[in-house]
């Protein structure tokens, strides 16, 4: 019996170990600025956005793969940070989100986020900035920068 509490014990410290180490990628890779408050914002826009986005065939798989497992986090009711605690609870998704944001800018380019955004200009000026695009679209010429 011992023997039970010491594994279980053992199981609950590595998961707030694991819980652990993910609040602190979250924090360490979240958007600086005000592009956070600017996502929570833009979440209806942004979600419509990564739909799209997951549908697209142009884009490579490993991008759009990662595009549904976001809306199947997204979907899930249970969150790194529970969505009761007063604004950590939604900030964990909007940081999520604009990870993915970032890896698809990487992979696919900033100009995929133009041809889908389903928002006003100035939203999408902000979904620039949460993706790590500083600038106004079309003004480099190369967007897979970041």
């Amino acid at each position: 019996m011992t023997r039970m509490w010491t594994v279980l014990i053992g199981v609950v410290i590595g998961l707030v170990l694991v819980w652990s180490l993910l609040i602190a990628a979250l924090a360490i890779g979240r958007p600086r600025g005000t592009a956070l408050t600017e996502a929570l914002r833009l979440l209806p826009d942004v979600l419509r956005l990564i739909a799209r986005l997951a549908r697209d065939k142009e884009l490579p798989r490993g991008v759009r793969v990662r595009l549904w497992l976001l809306v199947a986090y997204l979907a899930m009711p249970i969150d790194l940070v529970p969505d009761f605690i007063p604004v950590l609870g939604y900030a964990d998704d909007a940081i999520v989100v604009s990870l993915v944001l970032r890896s698809v800018v990487k992979h696919a380019g900033g100009q995929a986020l133009g041809k889908h955004w389903p928002g006003t200009p100035d939203g999408l000026a902000a979904v620039r900035r949460l993706a790590g695009l500083n600038d106004p679209p079309g003004q480099r010429s190369d967007d897979t920068e970041t």
